[in-house]
Formats: C-alpha cells, structure tokens, sequence
C-alpha cells in the first residue's frame, strides 16, 4: 500500500554552502519528500553568472528554460531534482535562483497576490505568511549575504523527524511553520473558484481567464503546479498591467 503524503508544516533553514543544501535536498527526497514540496533559494550558485542576463528590467521572475533536463546541464544536479526554477529580483537581496513553490509565491508577491508584500523583499513575504519578523530578517540577510535558504513542507507527524534531518544536513536557524506553502490552485484549475483568493482579488476577469489558461497548459505539459504558477504569472506580466488599485486589468498594446 502507498503512503499519502501530506504537506501540512513548513521548515525553512539556511546552508552556508551549496553542497550542504544540495545533501539535504537529496536526504529529503530519499525520505519521501515530493520535489514539488521542496523550494530553494540562492544568489551564489556555482552556475549564477551563466543566467544573471535573464533577469528583467521589470524585476520579476523570468520565463524561459523550463525542463529539468537542459537546468540540469546548465546548473547542476541539483536543480534538475526539483521543478519551478526560474531567477528572480528581490527587493533589498538581488537576484537570486528559486526553485520549488516559493519561486511562484514570490512572483504572486511581486505581483501583490500577497497583500502587504508587494516590493516589500523575502523579508516581508515571510511575514506575512506568518513566520516571525526577526526570524524573517535573518533570512533575507543571510540570502543577501550569499548563503542558501531551503523550505521543505512535509506532514505534521514527521515534522520532528525532517527537523532533525534538515539540522544534522547543516540548516541553521530553523524555523516550523504550522501550514504548507499557498498555492495559486491545488492541482488542475478548474475554474476562476478554484484560484486562490490572494490570487483572485488582483486579476481582472479577462487576466484570470489568461491566468488559468497558461497555467493549466503548463500543468497539463509537466503535471508541474510550481512551474505552472510561475508559467501563469509571467503570462500576466506579458499581457497586462496593473491599474491604480494594483490589479493587474490594462492590456498591454503591441507596439
């Protein structure tokens, strides 16, 4: 019989290293952690000078290469274990490499899907997902500093046992979270109720029609939500802009 997996608490840590983070993501995996529930984030990754020239002027996350086959090559085993990967301009950090579900919650960020976040940094996206300030700051700081943060969401009976397994890999500063990333859609969008209400409230109704679009052509492509997400935003940033409340409604005019 195959075990359920549940991802129902959030552990976040920082690696000094890209090798540490690289063991924990494979001690992760082999324990039965879902790469869609792992996300990774750095500045310093061996490969970075390889993409700092897809970060936009706009300073949202690129589209762009979307297998794990061709980041793999151009990155490294590690990202060719997880999904969702693109760069990304943090205020107050820069760019930086996410891979996982928080690469696609930084762009709804960036994107004001998370109200109070919106250019506010890693720092204040944390926060308003509920992790503590300080522990937030510390966080954003040492990602600015070149170090690597890891969120690994697992079941809430085996959160004890991932902790320890993160810890002993070399996480420090860990913290818990008692829910599971957000997500735009668990799964296929059915339809506009299925969208989250973070995401619903800034997308006009014709941007959520585009949204749910992109997003279930790249989820039906790579049964992927954390690339689908991401797939969906940049769609949005294609193809409108934001008016005077922040939702994203003015269709862009082709020159």
């Amino acid at each position: 019989m195959v075990e359920t997996y549940t991802a129902e608490r959030t552990i976040t840590a920082v690696f000094q290293t890209e090798e540490q983070i690289d063991g924990a993501v494979r001690r992760l995996l082999d324990r039965g952690v879902s790469k869609e529930h792992i996300s990774v984030m750095g500045r310093n990754f061996q490969s970075q000078t390889r993409i700092s020239g897809f970060i936009s002027k706009r300073d949202v996350i690129l589209g762009g290469l979307r297998t794990g086959a061709v980041f793999g090559s151009l990155f490294g085993s590690l990202f060719s274990l997880l999904s969702g990967i693109g760069v990304l301009f943090i205020p107050f950090v820069g760019p930086v490499v996410a891979a996982g579900p928080i690469g696609a919650l930084l762009l709804g960020a960036a994107s004001g899907a998370l109200v109070g976040s919106a250019g506010g940094g890693l720092a204040s996206v944390l926060t308003t997902l509920g992790m503590p300030e300080e522990k937030a700051t510390v966080y954003q700081t040492r990602l600015k500093a070149g170090e690597f943060v890891l969120m690994a969401e697992v079941s809430a009976d085996r959160a004890s046992e991932f902790q320890l397994l993160v810890e002993s890999a070399g996480g420090e500063e860990m913290h818990v979270g008692d829910s599971a990333l957000p997500r735009a859609c668990e799964g296929r969008c059915g339809g506009v109720n299925d969208l989250s209400p973070e995401v619903r409230a800034h997308l006009s109704p014709e941007a959520q029609a585009t949204f749910i679009e992109h997003y279930n052509s790249s989820f039906d492509q790579a049964n992927d939500a954390a690339q689908a997400e991401q797939t969906a935003w940049q769609a949005i940033h294609d193809h409108y802009d934001e008016d005077e409340s922040g939702v994203w409604s003015k269709v862009k005019v082709s020159a």
